[in-house]
């Protein structure tokens, strides 16, 4: 299996009978009509495939005319690849009589692997152990098969009822039906495709094989994925990061995705507010956005993204110009603009100006730039040419509604013409189907991107500045800070030795203490006398928090009280805390009480770790408190991660503005914040075989150079053997 293969020129010759075969043996070619065997081996034999074609059927002496071979190991020529269409429990057999043959390659099409359980897995396991001895690259089993559109290949190796055109868009995805669906879809819409691989159940080859290939193909410029599930989280990190971008202007090319399963039921049963979100579908956005990948909402959208990837370059900053012929469609594009993250450039004196002098008095000259019903091409030509040349607008968006003194098919050409060779992105509406069909052939021909709303393509648009964001933003990397790690590990041994799984508050905050975390003060009290003599010692107002092995959750046993002034205030306190706990946590064992000062005056967020089975440890980052959970402003990263990273997460979440500051608050200390995230990445990588999850909650984000302050912790250590 090729999964984190880092020697590309090794990835390419391995990968190459799939998607380059010089001859081809289909295995379960048939002569039925009705027949996937006899669908594939006529789409490779009449979609120009520029290789051989062998029909492999034990029974057929010839497949559509051509000859037919009752075995792989009958045909006289070297070949390069195999397509599988033969019940699964011969499958094993017929590849060991690839490898046999010298057969480097297999699309495997056949179903009744491990996605129907009991002996399907174990032939899918069989099929994985022949690949891996034998040194067969495989695809699927149970796929649609695989496409290559490149003139000298011509491959189209699926059951799919059409080849589709040439393009430079890649296409990869986990569902066969799906990709039917969207090679339909595409047609429809005349985009063409450079690859195209149905992965199945990825038995050998999967996303990250196929990513790391694509990067690297000159006919792929954009690349789409569907994913259901990932075979390994963090290779799909460090791929994407390399075929995106890694920074600083770095090339790369956009890796858009869907990812099916926004819902999730993963977390039911968890210990930490970081573990009960960490199943969350707000994981996989947090790794796309830590991978430069683009997430899109549907395939419709993942396909409106494309169109303008594929075809326009890259905004070089979020100021966009709209130049309409109707109010209302201006006023719906303006909304989008600004509500997907983009900003309505203001033309220069200049450009309103010659727009003045261009266009009706009734028009309006500023944005959106109104060129009125009755526009014609000349009309369009005269304000997009103005606008294209203004310095203070980064991108344009042409909308027209089709009147009876419009002219669509040379308004669309004025459009090519405007935008022909510049630097300058344009996205295009032209509203409606019917009338406007030609306007929109025209466009597509010459590739404008066209939408069919202008909400569409006012987020593609947005989605691309994005991605130029991802591309610019510096080169930062793993920074690291002086800690006592062993330490940490021996207070950790400690615990172990205790048999303690779940850390309590006051051992949690020395171990973070080992990493720089800073805590308020606080007094261990196991009578109401003590409780009562840390009070004065620590000065009011106080905190009261339970002192227990057994309780993870403080505030849902009634385990907290904030904010006590005097003394009387701390004795009810102490006696309400006891009497909650002992009702609501009838077995929980019972230390005392942790009188701690209160920090005031900050933003309460909470930072977390929870170890996760596909990407290893992720580090979180939210709104504090205990309304974490309901609001869900949250935000992951895989660990560890960067300095531009830390940053990226903070200006993530909604919560970053109240750190800038609002409503006479002062700014926090944001700074701080991103070095605490940096400072709990490092923690993790030190002591990985031993935190399960970990919850600050609340880390206390204090006004601008004061720092943070964390006012409750929790760790879950790893259980014993794991």
């Amino acid at each position: 299996m090729l999964m984190g293969h880092s020697d590309t020129a090794i990835l390419r010759s391995y990968i190459r009978p799939i998607f380059e075969p010089r001859s081809i043996a289909v295995i379960g070619a048939s002569s039925r009509p009705e027949a996937v065997g006899h669908a594939i081996f006529r789409n490779i034999l009449f979609n120009n495939y520029q290789g051989v074609l062998y029909p492999v059927n034990i029974r057929a002496t010839s497949i559509c005319g051509v000859r037919a071979y009752k075995s792989v190991l009958d045909i006289p020529d070297p070949v390069d690849l195999a397509i599988v269409i033969i019940p699964a429990e011969v499958v094993p057999k017929a590849l060991e009589e690839c490898a046999d043959k010298g057969i480097r390659g297999a699309v495997i099409i056949s179903a009744g692997f491990k996605e129907v359980g009991g002996r399907g897995r174990d032939l899918e396991a069989e099929v994985v152990r022949i690949a891996r001895e034998r040194g067969i690259c495989v695809v699927g089993p149970n796929c649609l098969g695989v496409i290559n559109t490149d003139p000298k290949v011509s491959l189209n190796a699926t059951f799919a009822a059409t080849m589709p055109k040439a393009g430079p868009i890649a296409f990869i995805s986990q569902s066969g039906a799906l990709c039917t669906a969207v090679l339909d879809y595409a047609r429809g819409r005349n985009i063409g495709f450079s690859k195209f691989a149905s992965m199945g159940n990825k038995a050998d080859i999967n996303e990250v094989d196929l990513l790391r290939a694509l990067r690297d193909d000159p006919q792929t410029k954009v690349i789409l994925a569907y994913i259901e599930d990932l075979a390994d989280g963090k290779s799909f990190v460090e791929v994407c990061r390399t075929v995106t971008g890694r920074g600083g202007s770095a090339a790369g090319k956009p890796v858009l995705a869907v990812k099916s399963g926004r819902t999730s039921e993963g977390a039911k049963a968890a210990s930490s507010h970081t573990g009960s979100l960490a199943g969350s579908d707000e994981v996989f956005d947090g790794v796309f956005a830590q991978s430069g990948v683009l997430r899109a909402d549907s395939v419709e959208e993942l396909f409106n993204y494309a169109v303008a990837f594929s075809s326009m370059p890259l905004p070089r900053g979020d100021r966009v110009a709209i130049v309409t012929n109707a109010g209302g469609p201006g006023i719906m594009a303006t909304d989008a603009v600004v509500r997907y993250g983009m900003k309505m450039a203001e033309p220069s004196p200049v450009t309103r100006l010659e727009l003045r002098q261009l266009l009706p008095s009734a028009a309006s000259v500023n944005n959106p730039i109104d060129v009125l019903g009755d526009a014609q091409a000349d009309r369009y030509a005269a304000a997009l040419a103005a606008i294209r040349d203004d310095p203070n607008v980064d991108a344009v968006q042409v909308i027209l509604t089709p009147q009876a003194m419009t002219e669509i098919p040379q308004t669309a050409a004025a459009v090519v013409s405007a935008f022909k060779g510049t630097a300058k992105p344009v996205v295009t509406s032209f509203m409606g189907i019917v009338d406007v069909s030609a306007g929109i052939r025209i466009l597509e021909e010459n590739g404008i991107p066209h939408y069919t709303f202008p909400e569409s393509a006012a987020r593609a648009l947005a989605a691309m500045r994005r991605y130029a964001e991802w591309v610019e933003r510096p080169q930062t990397d793993i920074k690291t800070f002086p800690v006592d790690a062993e330490r940490a590990r021996g207070l950790i041994a400690r615990m172990r030795e205790q048999g303690r799984q779940y850390v309590p508050e006051a051992e949690a905050k020395q171990i973070l203490e080992c990493f720089g975390f800073r805590g308020p003060a606080a007094i261990h009290a196991k009578t109401i006398e003590e409780c009562l003599a840390a009070g004065d010692r620590l000065g009011y107002p106080v905190a009261a928090k339970i002192v227990s092995p057994d309780i993870v959750h403080k505030f849902d046993v009634g385990g907290v009280v904030l904010g006590i002034r005097n003394r009387s205030a701390l004795e009810d306190a102490y006696r309400g805390i006891l009497e909650s706990v002992r009702a609501r946590a009838p077995g929980a064992r019972i230390e005392g009480i942790s009188v701690q000062e209160m920090v005031g005056g900050g933003v309460e967020v909470i930072l977390g770790l929870k170890r996760d089975p596909l990407f290893g440890h992720l580090i979180m980052l939210g709104l504090g408190g205990i309304m974490v959970e309901v609001m869900r402003d949250v935000t992951f990263r895989v660990v560890p991660i960067r300095e531009n990273s830390a940053y990226r997460m903070i200006k993530t979440i909604k919560a970053y503005k109240l750190l800038e500051g609002v409503r006479g608050r002062p700014r926090s200390d944001i700074g701080s914040l991103a070095e605490h995230i940096l400072r709990l990445s490092q923690m993790c990588t030190e002591l990985a075989a031993d935190i399960e999850e970990l919850d600050i909650n609340p880390l206390i984000v204090l006004p601008e150079g004061k720092g943070c302050r964390m006012a409750d912790a929790r760790i879950l250590l790893t259980p014993k053997g794991s």
